[in-house]
């Protein structure tokens, strides 16, 4: 069995960064439903991340996107976080939300509109030079939604093209990480639509490229945690978006829909040696309906909980089994682990680390909630128009 103490450890070592965006206003296309309390500026979003951080110890740092998060001083927002315990994390860039972008962004067909979209991804490597930032990350909308609308093969080029000019600024121990998506926005193509493609650009441009998992991002039934192993195989994890969807890109509490498909893929991670701080653990979620702050602090003890259970995999047991060709044997040990109820265990891994055992109970007394809605008063709410 694993010694309980290497695994309390490494849960102690754990780092999950949550997005800014969590923490505004946020809906579906047809809907934002704006809450009382919501951050109107960066720096209010900082304060709601180092809450989180707070009670749960383990979010130390929080993802910007720009230009939802553009402000005219990066050095003085990195002060402000530091200030409240956190630290600026990923840059995540935005070629979505312009007029320009109708058909396509860095995989345009006109010269001028990828130029557009090339400068915004390369001011988003000098906002990294300013907070310090290691990761750029990288999701496109570009696509096609009818046969015959693009030259499929030139997009790549053009996604290519882009791609290496941004690769070639970063600076030394900077990371660019590319995100897929199966559909959406596009639906007849999307320019990087699953793990082969984004694998096979990183390839291409170097160690410095990496390939980003959402979880959200596939088709219903695929085997995530395969793809987890062989880009770990590959050196190729730079990362995860964390979050559950039902149908699509629901961008749910990570979790939330299908937990044992969280446990098999942290097994994946530890059993790869992904559990380190090259692989990046990030929430990218959005909270509709529920209040933002203590779905984040669920969130990130849902994937503690999975973690732990990873951690308590009987791996020499696992080995024999799998090894003497015992299916159900083998099978039982990845159960035995999941099944376990790690809540006390996170609950003495917390205390030890001088933290109160229940975040949320935790969060609920510290009457953040309600001085929020007080203090909070005028102004624009930060969050997705729609």
């Amino acid at each position: 069995m694993p010694d309980i103490a290497s695994v309390k450890s490494a849960l102690t070592r754990q780092r999950i960064e949550t997005p800014s965006w969590a923490y505004g206003n946020s809906g579906t296309r047809f809907k934002v439903f704006a809450q009382r309390g919501v951050p109107r500026t960066p720096q209010e979003k900082l304060d709601d991340a180092a809450k989180v951080h707070e009670f749960t110890g383990v979010a130390p740092t929080v993802a910007l996107h720009i230009p939802w998060d553009k402000v005219e001083d990066y050095t003085a927002l990195a002060k402000h976080a530091e200030d409240r315990g956190v630290r600026l994390g990923t840059i995540n860039s935005n070629t979505f939300q312009d007029d320009d972008y109708r058909l396509g962004s860095i995989c345009h067909p006109h010269a001028a509109v990828r130029r557009k979209a090339v400068d915004h991804l390369l001011e988003c490597v000098d906002i990294m030079d300013a907070t310090g930032s290691k990761d750029l990350k990288l999701w496109f909308a570009d696509g096609t939604n009818y046969p015959g609308q693009d030259d499929v093969r030139s997009r790549q080029d053009r996604l290519a093209e882009g791609l290496s000019e941004v690769y070639e600024r970063l600076g030394e121990g900077q990371r660019m990480l590319l995100e897929y998506k199966l559909f959406e926005p596009a639906f007849y193509t999307t320019d990087v639509p699953d793990w082969g493609t984004a694998y096979a650009h990183c390839l291409k441009l170097g160690e410095k490229a990496q390939v980003v998992v959402d979880t959200g991002h596939h088709a219903p039934g695929t085997n995530i945690e395969f793809i987890v192993a062989t880009l770990l195989r590959e050196g190729k994890l730079g990362g995860f978006d964390f979050n559950s969807r039902f149908y699509a890109d629901d961008d749910l509490m990570v979790g939330a829909a299908d937990p044992f498909q969280l446990f098999r893929i942290m097994y994946e991670v530890v059993r790869g040696g992904g559990f380190t701080t090259e692989v990046a653990f990030m929430l990218d979620q959005c909270h509709n309906i529920e209040a933002k702050i203590p779905a984040i602090i669920r969130s990130v003890m849902n994937v503690q909980e999975a973690t732990a259970k990873a951690l308590l995999v009987d791996r020499a047991a696992l080995g024999e089994a799998q090894a003497s060709g015992d299916v159900l044997g083998a099978n039982a040990v990845l159960m035995d682990a999941y099944n376990t109820d790690v809540r006390p265990l996170l609950r003495e891994v917390r205390e030890e680390s001088g933290l109160d055992p229940e975040p949320m109970a935790a969060y609920r007394r510290s009457g953040w909630a309600e001085r929020i809605v007080a203090e909070r008063v005028g102004g624009e709410q930060a969050g997705w128009g729609a």
